[in-house]
């Protein structure tokens, strides 16, 4: 297993996503091809760089955050996260791992390797903590303007990645909007419900935004828009549940419960790391490219190549394909 990870993309890009990689490397003994300029690559990490299971593969361009993702992609064509998705296409490479351009990553995916058929819009699918598990949410950023027939499509990819990944025996799918009842909601979302209805799917409803974590669905589907905020949220709320519990710790331990305080405060902070999870698979491209938070620690690099990894050795996207063509064909 050999993962492809663009060195310079994400705020803290290189460094940290090295550090990133050899601890992938140190604890899961995955092999990873750093994509990007040497020099800089070798500048924190020196003699570490040369270490088994490492690899370095120069790439003197990067995509800027500013830069429109497509036309980017196109004219740099040793951009480190264009060429880490050449080295799958050629075999260089099993799955790509990426804190930088979200939308260069996604160009960059549809570019060289393609969607699966059938697919009209690759999704991010980010997997957040639940009351009764982990919950599905797509699409996290992709697609910002969706038509109703991809919200269909976003949570049949979702579906059959909670079955094949996380191991969902029947995972339930509903679709978030501002009621429950089938008509709330914006005309996509109204449209899409009727979809949903009619399709094979275990279709749940509605749901609102409250009940996105308590359970009673294990795959949300949105547009792009709403659940890169939804996403955002979720880690702002995290980081100010963890604080407030730190602030907490010394009434509690005041009060005799100082164990009690620190279980409960590391066991709140693994619950809603987001760090825990890695990133985001882009579902519905003909490969696996693993998407990270810009401000990425070394902690959720690490965790994202993991992920890629079994995400390549359980065929996610070969099953994603089958589950489709059923789908498709139903």
């Amino acid at each position: 297993m050999k993962i492809a990870v663009d060195a310079m993309g994400g705020d803290r890009a290189p460094e940290v996503v090295v550090q990133g990689a050899l601890e992938a490397v140190s604890e899961y003994g995955i092999e990873v091809v750093l994509m990007g300029d040497e020099q800089a690559l070798r500048k924190g990490a020196g003699n570490d760089l040369d270490r088994p299971g490492i690899k370095v593969h120069h790439c003197d361009d990067v995509v800027f955050m500013e830069e429109q993702p497509m036309r980017a992609v196109r004219r740099k064509k040793n951009a480190s996260i264009r060429v880490a998705f050449e080295a799958v296409k050629g075999g260089e490479a099993d799955a790509v791992v990426s804190a930088g351009h979200s939308g260069a990553m996604l160009a960059s995916a549809i570019l060289t390797l393609g969607r699966l058929p059938g697919v009209e819009r690759p999704a991010f699918a980010s997997i957040i903590p639940g009351a009764k598990g982990e919950v599905i949410l797509i699409d996290v950023g992709a697609n910002v303007d969706c038509r109703p027939v991809h919200l269909l499509q976003f949570g049949a990819m979702a579906h059959a990645f909670a079955k094949a990944f996380l191991g969902i025996k029947d995972p339930r799918v509903g679709l978030l909007s501002i009621g429950r009842e089938g008509g709330k909601g914006n005309e996509q979302v109204r449209l899409a419900h009727n979809l949903f209805k009619a399709s094979p799917l275990p279709f749940a409803g509605n749901v609102e935004g409250r009940q996105v974590f308590d359970g009673k669905v294990q795959v949300v589907v949105c547009d792009g828009f709403v659940g890169n905020v939804v996403l955002k949220v979720l880690e702002g709320m995290a980081e100010t549940v963890t604080a407030m519990l730190a602030d907490s710790k010394s009434v509690i331990e005041r009060a005799g419960c100082g164990e009690t305080s620190s279980i409960l405060t590391k066991l709140m902070k693994k619950r809603l790391d987001y760090e825990e999870y890695g990133g985001a698979p882009i579902l519905g491209i003909n490969g696996v490219g693993i998407v990270c938070h810009g401000a990425s620690s070394s902690k959720a690099v690490k965790k994202a190549i993991k992920m890629a990894a079994e995400y390549r050795e359980k065929d996610i996207p070969e099953k994603l394909a089958e589950y489709l063509a059923r789908f498709q064909g139903t």
